[in-house]
């Protein structure tokens, strides 16, 4: 386990940090009408928070750990 969170740290802290984002906009700013598809639901975007945020940080994981 702790070796599958080293080998993919980066991704699993955007992630995190991701859904946080996502919980946070659908408070801050969020859908007031209801018709929004991804912020008119706390979990649709968290969800969304969440892939965006492992994507993007997904980027910053080094190559080398593709070669281990």
């Amino acid at each position: 386990m702790m070796r599958f969170a080293g080998k993919y740290r980066m991704t699993l802290i955007g992630i995190a940090l991701g859904a946080i984002g996502g919980y946070l906009y659908y408070y801050f700013v969020g859908c007031a009408s209801g018709t929004c598809a991804i912020t008119s639901n706390p979990v649709n975007s968290t969800l969304y928070g969440t892939f965006v945020g492992g994507f993007l940080f997904n980027m910053f994981d080094s190559k080398e750990s593709e070669k281990q």
